[in-house]
Protein backbone atom coordinates (compact mmCIF):
# COMPACT_ATOMS: atom_id res chain seq x y z
CA UNK A 1 0.00 0.00 0.00
CA UNK A 2 1.25 3.66 -0.80
CA UNK A 3 1.78 6.03 2.22
CA UNK A 4 -0.03 9.47 1.03
CA UNK A 5 1.58 12.42 2.45
CA UNK A 6 0.77 16.17 2.50
CA UNK A 7 1.92 18.95 3.54
CA UNK A 8 3.61 23.12 3.06
CA UNK A 9 6.61 23.71 1.07
CA UNK A 10 8.00 27.42 1.15
CA UNK A 11 9.87 28.73 -1.73
CA UNK A 12 11.89 31.46 -0.53
CA UNK A 13 14.83 33.57 -1.60
CA UNK A 14 15.97 37.27 -2.49
CA UNK A 15 13.76 39.26 -4.85
CA UNK A 16 13.59 38.12 -8.69
CA UNK A 17 14.98 34.51 -8.01
CA UNK A 18 12.61 32.88 -9.94
CA UNK A 19 9.82 31.58 -7.19
CA UNK A 20 6.68 32.17 -8.79
CA UNK A 21 7.57 30.77 -12.30
CA UNK A 22 8.40 27.94 -10.20
CA UNK A 23 5.76 27.64 -8.39
CA UNK A 24 3.29 28.21 -11.66
CA UNK A 25 5.38 25.37 -12.87
CA UNK A 26 5.42 23.19 -10.11
CA UNK A 27 1.29 23.25 -10.24
CA UNK A 28 1.48 23.19 -13.88
CA UNK A 29 -1.18 26.11 -13.76
CA UNK A 30 -0.70 29.95 -13.78
CA UNK A 31 -1.29 30.52 -9.85
CA UNK A 32 1.15 33.41 -9.05
CA UNK A 33 1.98 36.38 -11.00
CA UNK A 34 5.10 36.96 -12.71
CA UNK A 35 7.33 39.92 -13.73
CA UNK A 36 11.09 40.63 -14.10
CA UNK A 37 10.14 43.89 -11.32
CA UNK A 38 11.66 42.56 -8.46
CA UNK A 39 9.17 42.05 -5.29
CA UNK A 40 6.26 41.04 -7.15
CA UNK A 41 4.88 39.11 -5.28
CA UNK A 42 3.24 40.87 -2.07
CA UNK A 43 1.60 37.80 0.00
CA UNK A 44 2.27 34.26 0.32
CA UNK A 45 0.23 32.12 -2.46
CA UNK A 46 -0.71 28.95 -2.10
CA UNK A 47 -0.06 26.70 -5.11
CA UNK A 48 -1.59 23.00 -4.40
CA UNK A 49 -0.16 19.75 -6.16
CA UNK A 50 -2.17 17.30 -6.20
CA UNK A 51 -1.20 13.21 -6.72
CA UNK A 52 -1.88 9.70 -6.21
CA UNK A 53 0.31 9.48 -3.24
CA UNK A 54 0.27 12.78 -2.24
CA UNK A 55 -0.56 16.89 -2.25
CA UNK A 56 1.92 19.27 -2.06
CA UNK A 57 1.08 22.75 -0.71
CA UNK A 58 3.48 25.22 -2.54
CA UNK A 59 3.59 28.57 -0.64
CA UNK A 60 5.20 31.28 -2.54
CA UNK A 61 6.59 34.34 -0.63
CA UNK A 62 7.28 37.92 -0.93
CA UNK A 63 11.31 38.19 -1.51
CA UNK A 64 12.85 38.54 1.81
CA UNK A 65 14.55 42.70 1.44
CA UNK A 66 16.02 45.33 3.50
CA UNK A 67 12.78 47.06 3.96
CA UNK A 68 12.36 50.77 2.87
CA UNK A 69 8.84 51.30 3.41
CA UNK A 70 6.24 50.11 6.37
CA UNK A 71 4.75 47.74 3.33
CA UNK A 72 8.01 46.13 3.08
CA UNK A 73 8.37 45.55 6.46
CA UNK A 74 5.24 44.07 6.06
CA UNK A 75 6.21 41.59 3.40
CA UNK A 76 9.10 40.61 5.19
CA UNK A 77 6.92 39.57 8.35
CA UNK A 78 4.91 36.98 5.83
CA UNK A 79 8.07 35.29 5.19
CA UNK A 80 9.35 35.01 8.21
CA UNK A 81 5.28 33.33 9.14
CA UNK A 82 5.28 31.37 6.63
CA UNK A 83 8.84 30.17 7.55
CA UNK A 84 7.19 28.59 10.98
CA UNK A 85 4.54 26.97 9.32
CA UNK A 86 5.89 24.38 6.62
CA UNK A 87 7.09 21.07 6.40
CA UNK A 88 9.85 21.97 4.05
CA UNK A 89 11.83 24.96 2.93
CA UNK A 90 13.36 25.78 -0.95
CA UNK A 91 15.84 28.23 -0.99
CA UNK A 92 15.85 29.70 -4.35
CA UNK A 93 19.01 30.45 -6.27
CA UNK A 94 19.26 32.20 -9.51
CA UNK A 95 21.66 30.44 -11.82
CA UNK A 96 22.02 33.54 -13.73
CA UNK A 97 23.04 35.87 -10.64
CA UNK A 98 26.03 34.95 -8.65
CA UNK A 99 25.04 34.39 -4.67
CA UNK A 100 25.48 37.90 -3.04
CA UNK A 101 24.74 39.29 0.40
CA UNK A 102 20.85 38.70 0.49
CA UNK A 103 20.98 34.98 -0.24
CA UNK A 104 24.09 34.97 2.60
CA UNK A 105 21.35 36.92 4.61
CA UNK A 106 18.81 34.23 4.09
CA UNK A 107 20.47 31.21 4.48
CA UNK A 108 21.65 32.57 7.73
CA UNK A 109 18.44 33.09 9.06
CA UNK A 110 17.14 29.87 7.60
CA UNK A 111 20.02 27.89 9.66
CA UNK A 112 18.82 29.40 12.97
CA UNK A 113 15.88 27.69 12.22
CA UNK A 114 15.19 24.11 13.93
CA UNK A 115 14.62 21.04 12.67
CA UNK A 116 13.43 22.24 9.17
CA UNK A 117 15.11 20.68 6.14
CA UNK A 118 15.79 23.25 3.50
CA UNK A 119 16.89 22.50 0.22
CA UNK A 120 18.84 24.92 -2.28
CA UNK A 121 16.97 25.39 -5.64
CA UNK A 122 19.46 26.32 -8.59
CA UNK A 123 16.55 28.19 -10.96
CA UNK A 124 16.90 29.36 -14.46
CA UNK A 125 19.28 27.29 -15.86
CA UNK A 126 17.93 27.60 -18.85
CA UNK A 127 19.53 31.06 -19.25
CA UNK A 128 22.85 30.14 -18.66
CA UNK A 129 25.31 27.38 -20.37
CA UNK A 130 26.10 24.20 -18.12
CA UNK A 131 30.24 25.21 -16.99
CA UNK A 132 27.46 27.69 -15.70
CA UNK A 133 25.00 25.66 -13.85
CA UNK A 134 27.91 23.55 -12.54
CA UNK A 135 29.54 26.83 -10.83
CA UNK A 136 26.07 27.92 -9.49
CA UNK A 137 25.73 24.25 -7.76
CA UNK A 138 28.97 24.77 -6.36
CA UNK A 139 28.06 28.23 -4.98
CA UNK A 140 25.13 27.18 -3.56
CA UNK A 141 27.22 24.58 -1.67
CA UNK A 142 29.71 27.05 -0.60
CA UNK A 143 26.65 29.11 0.56
CA UNK A 144 25.57 26.61 2.88
CA UNK A 145 29.06 26.03 4.37
CA UNK A 146 29.71 29.55 5.10
CA UNK A 147 26.45 30.19 6.63
CA UNK A 148 26.07 26.91 8.66
CA UNK A 149 22.95 25.85 6.95
CA UNK A 150 22.90 22.60 6.47
CA UNK A 151 21.42 21.72 3.01
CA UNK A 152 19.31 18.08 2.78
CA UNK A 153 19.74 18.88 -1.18
CA UNK A 154 21.19 20.97 -3.98
CA UNK A 155 19.13 20.64 -7.21
CA UNK A 156 19.07 22.49 -10.49
CA UNK A 157 15.80 23.41 -12.25
CA UNK A 158 14.11 25.51 -14.96
CA UNK A 159 10.66 26.57 -14.72
CA UNK A 160 10.36 27.85 -18.70
CA UNK A 161 11.76 24.16 -20.00
CA UNK A 162 10.58 22.46 -16.87
CA UNK A 163 13.99 20.68 -16.05
CA UNK A 164 13.93 19.11 -13.26
CA UNK A 165 11.10 20.55 -12.08
CA UNK A 166 9.18 16.82 -11.33
CA UNK A 167 12.52 15.74 -9.61
CA UNK A 168 11.82 18.76 -7.58
CA UNK A 169 8.51 18.00 -6.82
CA UNK A 170 9.72 14.71 -5.50
CA UNK A 171 11.98 15.69 -3.46
CA UNK A 172 10.05 17.96 -1.48
CA UNK A 173 7.07 15.46 -0.82
CA UNK A 174 9.95 12.88 0.37
CA UNK A 175 9.94 15.65 3.40
CA UNK A 176 6.66 16.14 4.22
CA UNK A 177 4.60 14.21 6.75
CA UNK A 178 2.30 11.08 6.13
CA UNK A 179 -1.59 12.37 6.31
CA UNK A 180 -4.37 12.61 4.14
CA UNK A 181 -4.98 15.20 1.16
CA UNK A 182 -5.70 19.10 3.22
CA UNK A 183 -7.40 20.63 0.05
CA UNK A 184 -10.00 19.06 -2.64
CA UNK A 185 -8.26 16.98 -5.67
CA UNK A 186 -9.00 19.59 -7.97
CA UNK A 187 -8.36 22.63 -6.22
CA UNK A 188 -5.32 24.07 -7.30
CA UNK A 189 -5.03 27.18 -5.28
CA UNK A 190 -6.90 28.44 -1.68
CA UNK A 191 -6.83 32.27 -3.34
CA UNK A 192 -10.20 34.33 -3.58
CA UNK A 193 -10.79 34.91 -7.40
CA UNK A 194 -11.24 38.62 -6.36
CA UNK A 195 -7.78 38.59 -5.53
CA UNK A 196 -6.03 36.57 -8.53
CA UNK A 197 -8.07 38.88 -10.73
CA UNK A 198 -6.68 42.10 -8.55
CA UNK A 199 -3.29 40.47 -9.05
CA UNK A 200 -3.61 39.93 -13.08
CA UNK A 201 -4.42 43.56 -13.10
CA UNK A 202 -1.47 44.79 -11.30
CA UNK A 203 1.00 42.15 -13.65
CA UNK A 204 -0.36 43.44 -16.62
CA UNK A 205 0.43 47.33 -15.19
CA UNK A 206 3.98 46.11 -14.12
CA UNK A 207 5.35 45.82 -17.99
CA UNK A 208 6.92 48.60 -19.00
CA UNK A 209 6.83 50.71 -16.23
CA UNK A 210 9.62 52.93 -14.85
CA UNK A 211 12.01 51.88 -12.18
CA UNK A 212 10.88 53.61 -9.36
CA UNK A 213 7.11 52.89 -10.18
CA UNK A 214 6.16 49.41 -9.83
CA UNK A 215 6.38 49.42 -5.93
CA UNK A 216 3.96 52.14 -6.27
CA UNK A 217 1.31 50.53 -7.87
CA UNK A 218 -1.43 48.72 -6.30
CA UNK A 219 -5.17 47.25 -7.47
CA UNK A 220 -8.50 46.94 -6.01
CA UNK A 221 -11.63 45.62 -7.21
CA UNK A 222 -14.08 47.96 -6.58
CA UNK A 223 -17.19 45.94 -8.18
CA UNK A 224 -18.14 42.48 -9.94
CA UNK A 225 -21.42 41.64 -11.62
CA UNK A 226 -22.84 39.58 -14.28
CA UNK A 227 -24.90 40.74 -17.40
CA UNK A 228 -25.94 37.38 -19.12
CA UNK A 229 -22.29 35.69 -20.05
CA UNK A 230 -20.88 38.65 -19.37
CA UNK A 231 -18.61 39.54 -16.03
CA UNK A 232 -18.14 42.74 -15.15
CA UNK A 233 -15.32 44.27 -13.55
CA UNK A 234 -14.69 47.82 -11.95
CA UNK A 235 -10.68 48.23 -10.90
CA UNK A 236 -9.02 50.91 -9.41
CA UNK A 237 -4.94 51.08 -10.08
CA UNK A 238 -3.44 52.86 -7.35
CA UNK A 239 -0.12 54.95 -7.43
CA UNK A 240 1.68 57.09 -4.78
CA UNK A 241 2.00 60.22 -6.67
CA UNK A 242 0.50 62.71 -8.62
CA UNK A 243 3.39 62.27 -11.49
CA UNK A 244 3.03 59.01 -11.27
CA UNK A 245 -0.55 59.02 -12.45
CA UNK A 246 -0.04 60.15 -15.71
CA UNK A 247 3.00 57.37 -16.65
CA UNK A 248 -0.02 54.49 -16.28
CA UNK A 249 -2.82 56.40 -18.19
CA UNK A 250 -0.21 57.07 -20.72
CA UNK A 251 -0.79 59.54 -23.65
CA UNK A 252 -4.61 60.46 -23.93
CA UNK A 253 -4.96 56.65 -21.69
CA UNK A 254 -3.56 54.73 -24.38
CA UNK A 255 -1.14 52.68 -21.85
CA UNK A 256 -4.10 52.14 -20.02
CA UNK A 257 -6.06 50.39 -22.20
CA UNK A 258 -3.29 48.22 -23.21
CA UNK A 259 -3.08 46.95 -19.56
CA UNK A 260 -6.48 46.37 -19.58
CA UNK A 261 -6.53 44.46 -22.87
CA UNK A 262 -3.81 42.21 -21.65
CA UNK A 263 -5.39 41.98 -18.05
CA UNK A 264 -8.99 40.97 -19.91
CA UNK A 265 -7.45 37.75 -21.81
CA UNK A 266 -6.10 36.74 -18.51
CA UNK A 267 -9.20 37.08 -16.25
CA UNK A 268 -11.16 35.25 -19.30
CA UNK A 269 -8.67 32.43 -19.18
CA UNK A 270 -9.03 32.40 -15.23
CA UNK A 271 -13.31 32.44 -15.47
CA UNK A 272 -13.92 30.54 -18.60
CA UNK A 273 -16.11 33.51 -20.25
CA UNK A 274 -16.39 36.89 -21.18
CA UNK A 275 -15.15 40.07 -19.31
CA UNK A 276 -15.32 43.64 -19.59
CA UNK A 277 -12.98 45.28 -17.59
CA UNK A 278 -13.68 48.77 -16.52
CA UNK A 279 -9.83 50.50 -14.94
CA UNK A 280 -9.32 53.57 -13.33
CA UNK A 281 -6.14 55.21 -11.99
CA UNK A 282 -6.32 56.86 -8.41
CA UNK A 283 -3.60 58.55 -6.57
CA UNK A 284 -3.27 57.20 -2.78
CA UNK A 285 -0.26 59.65 -1.41
CA UNK A 286 2.39 57.54 0.08
CA UNK A 287 0.24 54.61 0.88
CA UNK A 288 3.14 52.07 1.33
CA UNK A 289 3.56 54.21 4.59
CA UNK A 290 0.50 54.75 5.67
CA UNK A 291 -1.35 51.78 7.96
CA UNK A 292 -4.45 53.09 6.84
CA UNK A 293 -4.56 52.55 3.42
CA UNK A 294 -2.17 49.58 3.85
CA UNK A 295 -5.02 47.87 5.60
CA UNK A 296 -7.54 49.18 2.89
CA UNK A 297 -5.55 47.40 0.08
CA UNK A 298 -5.46 43.91 2.12
CA UNK A 299 -1.77 44.29 3.78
Amino acid sequence: MTTSRSGFASLVGRPNAGKSTLTNALVGEKIAITSSRPQTTRHAVRGILTRPDAQLVLVDTPGLHRPRTLLGQRLNAVVRETWADVDVIALCLPADEPVGAGDRFIARELAALPDKPVLAVVTKTDLVEPPGVAAALVEAQQLGESTGLELADIVPVSAVSTFQVDLLADLLIARLPEGPPLYPDNELTDEPTETRIAELIREAALEGVRDELPHSLAVSIDETSRRDDLTVIHATVHVERDSQKPIVLGARGARLRAVGTTARREIEALLGGRVYLDLHVNVLKDWQRDPRQLRRLGF
